[in-house]
Formats: structure tokens, sequence, C-alpha cells
């Protein structure tokens, strides 16, 4: 029997807080349509209990503090949970693994994981975490990439794959999840009753070259990559796949879409 992956916290931690300021000032507000959408959808308001599992740099749980939830949140990352911590000084912000969710039983009204559980060493485990310190009831968000095909931001997400270490045999690439099946298959599979999938634009917006390579920089898999190349080589991937996306005032639109499971625990 092949033995269990190891959790996989302590390295993207390292990974995503190598440009923290980066990923918080400029690329993670590129997905906030999407955090509004699955908190309008999920009727978040004041009095809910909101875990975010893989809450980076806190947009997602100032957004919900905001509208007057009591927020918790989870990461890797202790240089991204200081961005947060500021930004919601109110909320429960813990550094720790999604696998071994340091939360009490049945605690949450809804969890989401926005492009977090499907990276978990072992994510059927992480999403029975979830289950575990939810509600009867409540409601598990599954967030991942949309469908590849066609989209421009795949583009960029492919732009680094020639610079990157080849990935072990059994590696889910970026896009394993956006695939209809396989998302509500990984929900049933840790206990939860998928509902319904929605699909949510959210267009990238850069004013200059220069905010679009730092914001795409800033991600995890851009810190793998320069960890075996360089922030030239980096750079220069990204300028290339941008070039199709400038527009006459020297700003940049590349359409993205993510999917989003709702399901119940």
């Amino acid at each position: 029997m092949a033995s269990e992956k190891q959790p996989t916290g302590h390295n993207n931690g390292v990974l995503w807080g190598e440009h923290s300021l980066d990923w918080a000032n400029i690329q993670e507000g590129q997905c906030r349509r999407v955090y509004e959408t699955v908190f309008d959808r999920a009727k978040i308001t004041s009095g809910t209990s909101y875990l975010d599992a893989g809450c980076g740099a806190g947009m997602a749980a100032m957004i919900a503090a905001a509208r007057g939830a009591t927020v918790s949140g989870l990461d890797a990352s202790e240089a991204l949970l200081q961005i947060a911590r500021t930004r919601t000084p109110s909320a429960d912000l813990r550094q720790g693994e999604l696998e071994a969710l340091p939360f009490a039983d049945s605690i949450f009204d809804l969890i989401t994981g926005f492009n977090s559980f499907q990276y978990a060493a072992n994510p059927v485990k992480a999403l029975q975490q979830a289950k575990r310190v939810a509600t009867p009831g409540a409601t598990v968000v599954l967030v991942t990439w949309g469908e590849p095909v066609g989209m421009p931001a795949a583009q960029l997400v492919a732009a680094l794959k020639p610079l990157l270490p080849p990935p072990p045999p059994d590696a889910p690439g970026p896009f394993a999840l956006s695939n209809e099946t396989a998302l509500k298959a990984l929900a049933y599979s840790a206990g939860l009753e998928p509902r319904e999938i929605v699909d949510v634009e959210c267009p990238w917006e850069y004013a200059d070259l220069t905010l679009a390579l730092r914001g795409l920089s800033s991600a995890g898999v851009a810190a793998k990559a320069r960890a075996h190349s360089s922030q030239d080589a980096i750079d220069e991937a990204h300028e290339k796949a941008l070039r199709t996306f400038k527009r006459s005032d020297g700003s940049y639109h590349i359409d993205a879409s993510f999917r989003c499971l709702f399901a119940t625990a």
C-alpha cells in the first residue's frame, strides 16, 4: 500500500510568502468578484460563523467581516496571515494544515476554499476536516479554476510550465478539478452533498506591464519556478504571454473564470 502523502503546508507557506505584499496589493483583488458571488449565493450575513480555509492575505475574510460574519481563517503562510490580521483584527486567523484544521467540531455555518482544498496533499482529508468543523447542513464551497479550454488566463498559467521542475507522476494539474464530474466526485468522497456548480467570470485587469508582472510573479507557482530558473526568465515568459492582452492605453485585460461547487455538510 502506498504511504500517505506528507502535508504540503510548510512548502506552500514558503512559496506563497515570498512576494506577499504584491499578492495582497495586486493579484488577490483580481478574484474579488468570485468572493462576492460566493457570499451572495451563500447569503452570508450578520451572525454567520465563517471559515476561510486557505485565507491567504485575507481579502475574502475582510469582505465577510464587513457583511457582519464572525470570521475565522487558516493559511500555510505566516507572511500572508500577517497582512490578513491587519485587514481584519477581529478575525481568528491561524497558521496550519488543511488536513488538520485547528478548530472545534460543528461550529461554522459557511466554509470556503478559494483555490485551496485541491492543493492539499490529501484533498479528501482536507474536505473531511471541513465537514467536521461545519454545523449540520452548513455550506461548504470548493472553488477552483474554470474550464481551461478557451480561457485566456490559462495561457498565463501555462507560460511558466517550461520553467518548473517535472511534477511527480501522480500530481494533479492546476485544472484537474475544472471538470464538473471530478469536482463533484471529490465532494462526495469527503461525505459532502453537492448542490450546485456556479461559474464566475472574473477578468484580470492591470494598469501597465510592471503591475502585471509583479502580480503574476506573486503566486506560489512563480516562486517555485524562481527556484529552478530566474526572475528574468519568469518575467520574459509572462511578458510574452501578455502581449495578446495589451490594450491601446498600455493596460491589460485577461478573461478568467472560476468554478464554484456549493455543497452541504
